[in-house]
């Protein structure tokens, strides 16, 4: 019996040490930075993605737009760099159809330009306010003294036009000339709400100035606020009254007026995030003040009644975010331990520890995109390698699978991973590889599988390549100007993908990217446009415009097509050019008007302002009929030729979307209209659980070597029963009936302890904690216990027989043994 309790008490011990080993391993070769948040947890910043305002540069004509708001700046200046210009890749012939003269006529006749004489702000800021309103303001700034600037730091002009930009009105005596910040000066809310923030000096104003408004900016309202901004406000996702602010100093604000009132909530935030219904959640210090050195000993905290009480939710935490339905937070014990990330899905009431290796300060994970079904996860490799792994989540957030490895991440934290919003479960991103080469992937079923891209089928390549496959530029290629635009795709344009790309062997910077579109989301490609483009999507997909970018050359041409890309039409909407800023469409893309921004220089060397309104309503007059829409089956070539064609995530989804040849008008009353209907369940619907792998090429799930005959400890959801499993599990999104059902035996892959916020008073933190209530855990603690007592006294038996003097002699209590003799009695 001793011996029996004596090898378990051997085997336990032995299997703590090998944990212990585990978990220094782990947290060298481990993941995270989470820097605070912006959208994606790096919990990334302090920015909210929705106030952000992308921006644009006078000195470089022709760089990155964006559809609903702009931002200009600087004079223009001649790039003098030398840096040789990419040739052209593998050759194709767009198509270009002429533009009759009835045509040209219409487009003349709703084509409206303005020119904003005696402006010389040299930042411009074009926002659109509101659905289907028509509403566009555009505040342009001027960083110098002011005689109307109350507050001493230059000044604004406020411009509003309601006709979707085809006419302006100066309102600036609205906001008396009031110089408005150009990091966030402008911020648009749900509905008709906007929000201009004043640049103020902090030593002369006891708190910063807000103009609000409700009514798409037909007027503001003054508001003198009781502290000075750090970053944007933020509004509630569904009540546009419930505004969150961070002061300079630290301070979390709350206003439930929409501004017109405000109460501190909490001191010494460092970042906070709207949950579900009116939770809220912030990171403090313990002492309530901000330190940038306190990053690891904050607290995580929860207020459910708006600032009346508070629940810490944990600990020692580094970094925080909340993206669908799950909060994120990663913990780190000490400043030299590694960071372990948690999370919830219920708002914080219950955590658990996420199956995601540690992470280093150097280290960083990233959540690329997420919804209240599962997550997609980067983790960051050690050192400066511009790769990580991409992991998908469990219905949790808990426990991950390798999705996608060596997964491209620049040192700015910035990601090519990029959601097709027109294809449900479609994604592109790119890979660096181990030949150094970069090299785009696309992932039809929410990042089970990766695959390249097919060749377009109108580009023969060069030099009779053995691969020979469409690349795509993302955002790194964005950074180094290589392109101005991001792949485009709208879930109201079913199926539609426009992006820039590079045909061969891989990602290209010596070709000039060309503009490529696909149809069926992402399965075929097509050459359409050559060179980088500025482009649109308008009426849901049925007009696509777009306008080349030149370098340091002005634009008068816009480019439009009304069957998907394949063909384009050219017209002059100006006699006289100007230097590109911005394309300019009403979010949503329901409208048929784009705006073309820009500056012209004039003859004082002061450039003047210009924006151009086409409307192609008048042009695309017929309404689309039944007759003009044909029936999509999405996925088709999954499976095709078989029952299962179009299958994917378990449904086969059928749209009803516009002919190519059909020119009409789709309407603002346009809705996507699909039939989708279950499929049998299949093994490909299934992943391999936590602890299993699929050989390559087979579809079972077997059992991994390293993880045969034990459990891993992990916390799940606060419960103590044990997570069982089949060596299976559905992906999260998928809704596939019947079919398949694992027939392996049933085994514990991870039994979880208690870990939960407090039931208790609010403002009581929570500690994680190990219950041994179960009857199995009771007896392995019994024998536990009573093997340590046996070795106790065997080495106490053994000490006297050798040591006679040692037991009798009260003065030699302290002699010890050697280590190493210790050591090798115990494994006799």
């Amino acid at each position: 019996m001793v011996a029996a309790v004596l090898k378990l008490y051997f085997i336990g011990t032995a299997l703590t040490v090998l944990a212990v080993l585990y978990g220094i391993v782990d947290s060298i070769g481990g993941l995270m930075y989470a820097q605070d948040q912006r959208y994606f947890l790096e919990l990334h910043g302090e920015k909210q993605r929705d106030s952000e305002s992308p921006g644009l540069s006078r000195s470089v004509p022709g760089s990155s737009v964006t559809s609903c708001r702009t931002q200009v700046r600087a004079r223009p200046r001649r790039d003098g760099s030398g840096t040789a210009r990419p040739e052209h890749g593998p050759s194709f012939s767009p198509c270009r159809l002429s533009l009759s003269e009835t045509e040209h006529q219409v487009l003349d006749d709703n084509t409206h330009e303005t020119g904003f004489n005696g402006d010389d702000g040299s930042y411009v800021i074009l926002t659109w306010v509101g659905d289907g309103t028509g509403v566009i303001l555009v505040l342009s700034t001027i960083n110098a003294p002011s005689d109307t600037d109350s507050t001493g730091g230059g000044s604004s002009r406020l411009y509003r036009s309601t006709d979707y930009g085809k006419s302006f009105h100066d309102i600036s005596h609205q906001i008396n000339h009031t110089f408005i910040r150009e990091e966030f000066g402008v911020s648009v809310g749900p509905g008709s709400s906007v929000i201009l923030m004043a640049d103020i000096p902090v030593v002369d104003h006891p708190g910063g100035i807000i103009f609000t408004s409700t009514d798409a900016g037909a007027t503001f309202s003054f508001i003198q606020l009781p502290f000075h901004l750090a970053q944007p406000i933020t509004y509630h996702f569904l009540n546009h009254d419930y505004l969150v602010a961070l002061s300079i100093d630290g301070g979390l604000w709350l206003s439930l007026d929409f501004g017109a009132q405000w109460t501190k909530v909490h001191d010494g935030v460092h970042s906070f995030a709207w949950g579900a219904g009116i939770n809220l959640f912030f990171s403090c210090s313990k002492v309530d003040t901000v330190d940038a050195e306190e990053r690891g000993d904050l607290q995580l905290k929860r207020t459910q009644d708006l600032g009346k009480s508070f629940t810490t939710i944990h600990e020692d935490v580094f970094s925080f975010g909340y993206i669908g339905t799950f909060l994120f937070f990663s913990v780190m014990e000490d400043s030299r331990s590694p960071r372990v990330m948690y999370c919830s899905s219920d708002q914080g009431e219950t955590f658990s520890q996420a199956l995601l290796p540690s992470a280093s300060t150097e280290q960083f994970y990233s959540i690329l995109d997420g919804d209240e079904d599962m997550i997609f996860m980067h983790v960051d490799n050690p050192g400066d390698t511009y790769f990580g792994t991409m992991y998908t989540s469990d219905d949790r957030g808990i426990v991950y699978s390798k999705s996608l490895d060596r997964h491209l991440f620049d040192g700015q934290r910035k990601s090519d991973f990029t959601n097709i919003t027109s294809l449900r479960g479609a994604y592109l991103t790119n890979r660096l590889d181990e030949d150094g080469r970069i090299r785009s992937v696309i992932s039809f079923n929410r990042g089970l599988t990766w695959r390249a891209l097919s060749k377009p089928q109108n580009v023969d390549c060069r030099n009779k390549m053995k691969k020979c496959n469409l690349h795509i530029h993302g955002e790194h290629s964005r950074d180094d100007h290589l392109v101005p635009m991001l792949a485009l795709s709208d879930p109201s344009a079913i199926g539609l993908i426009i992006a820039h790309g590079s045909v061969g062997d891989s990602l290209s910077s010596s070709q000039r990217p060309d503009v490529f579109v696909s149809s069926d989301g992402g399965y075929s490609w097509r050459g359409t446009l050559r060179g980088p483009h500025h482009y649109s999507i308008l009426d849901s997909g049925g007009l696509i415009v777009a306008v080349e970018a030149l370098h340091n050359e002005q634009v008068k041409t816009i480019k439009f097509s009304t069957d998907e890309g394949q063909c384009w039409k050219y017209y002059n909407f100006t006699e006289q050019a100007f230097f590109f800023a911005g394309l300019a469409s009403e979010p949503g893309t329901k409208a048929l008007s784009v705006s073309v921004w820009g500056f012209r220089p004039e003859e004082d060397g002061q450039p003047m302002w210009v924006a151009v309104t086409i409307d192609f309503e008048s042009l695309i007059t017929k309404e689309c009929k039944s007759e003009d829409y044909e029936l999509w089956l999405a996925h088709a070539t999954q499976g095709e030729g078989t029952d299962r064609a179009g299958c994917v995530l378990g449904l086969k989804e059928t749209y009803r979307r516009l002919k190519k040849q059909s020119v009409c008008r789709n309407g603002r009353a346009f809705v996507v209209n699909k039939k989708q209907s279950p499929c049998l369940c299949t093994r490909e619907d299934f992943i391999c659980d936590y602890g299993y792998f699929r050989h390559v090429n087979a579809s079972e799930c077997l059992r991994q070597p390293n993880f045969a005959n034990k459990s891993q400890e992990l916390c799940l959801n606060g419960e103590e029963d044990e997570l069982l499993t089949v060596g299976y599990r559905k992906f999260p999104s998928d809704k596939c009936e019947g079919g398949f059902t694992p027939q392996n035996a049933v085994e514990t892959i991870i039994r979880p302890c208690s870990v939960k916020t407090s039931p208790g008073p609010p403002d009581k933190p929570s500690s994680p904690g190990v219950d041994f209530d179960s009857p199995k855990e009771k007896l392995v603690l019994i024998l536990v216990c009573v093997g340590a007592a046996a070795i106790v006294l065997i080495a106490l038996v053994l000490l006297c027989s050798q040591s006679k003097e040692w037991c009798t002699e009260p003065g030699h209590r302290h002699t010890v043994f050697p280590t190493s003799k210790y050591k090798m009695k115990i494994h006799v």
